[in-house]
């Protein structure tokens, strides 16, 4: 009887290792899975990438500010940034001094034109900031849609699954843990793998959008005060001469 039932559960023996769960789901849960892992690694990848950017940018930038605070010519600055600056704060200040040279150029004579000037200049440092941001913050939107849509795809894998299981199980008609067991266990493997995936694009998107937004906000508070300095510097340059006071008529 022993031998009976053992030769009966045979050819029904599963592999329940993740190998072996892999290799024995139906070929649509396999291309489900193949997806998300491939999701995962290309997160991990992102997620590598944007946080050595963040310490980079953030290192240069500091180093960045003491050379600006510490009381040296701008113009001898803005030759050592170069008209191609390798980090965002240097390309903010370079936008700023690129426009603040043009408007200087045609002459800052009148207060009208000072105020027109400083409006140029903070506007070329708002456009420098949207563009070096747009440019640090590249697949953000990756990571967004893999921590939403991750879930919901390894959820599909697990209904094909299951649907193929319960029609494996009617074919049988045996209803018995030892035959369902193996085909549900193929099925939520899906959804498992979309976890892995999802799970740390969500927490890593998180963190990285308000890493990146104190970035911004030091960047467009760099903006502000160097565009306060530019404009002090154009109002002592378009003050006109006082006149000097009468001297007392001899007596």
């Amino acid at each position: 009887m022993g031998n009976v039932t053992q030769s009966a559960l045979g050819p029904m023996a599963h592999d329940l290792s993740l190998w072996g769960l892999f290799l024995q789901a139906d070929w649509v849960v396999k291309g489900v899975m193949i997806a998300l892992l491939l999701a995962s690694v290309w997160v991990w990848a992102i997620i590598f990438e944007k946080a050595a950017t963040l310490r980079r940018v953030r290192r240069e930038a500091d180093a960045f500010e003491d050379r600006f605070w510490s009381g040296g010519s701008l113009d001898e600055l803005h030759q050592q940034v170069g008209e191609n600056p390798s980090h965002p704060l240097a390309a903010v200040f370079g936008a700023g001094m690129r426009e603040w040279k043009r408007s200087a150029g045609r002459g800052l004579g009148s207060e009208l034109a000072v105020v027109g000037t400083k409006e140029r200049v903070e506007r070329a440092m708002v456009v420098a900031i949207a563009r070096e941001l747009e440019r640090m913050e590249r697949w953000m939107v990756f990571l967004a849609t893999v921590g939403s849509a991750a879930p919901f795809i390894g959820l599909f894998g697990t209904v094909w699954g299951i649907m193929n299981s319960f029609s494996a199980i009617a074919g049988m008609q045996n209803t018995s843990l030892a035959v369902v067991a193996p085909g549900i266990a193929e099925a939520l493997f899906a959804t498992a793998i979309g976890l892995i995936a999802a799970i740390p694009a969500t927490i890593a998107f998180n963190k990285l959008s308000s890493d990146f937004g104190r970035f911004a906000g030091r960047m467009e508070a760099f903006a502000a005060e160097f565009a306060a300095i530019l404009s002090r510097q154009g109002e002592q340059a378009a003050e006109p001469a006082r006149p000097r006071a009468p001297a007392a008529a001899a007596e």
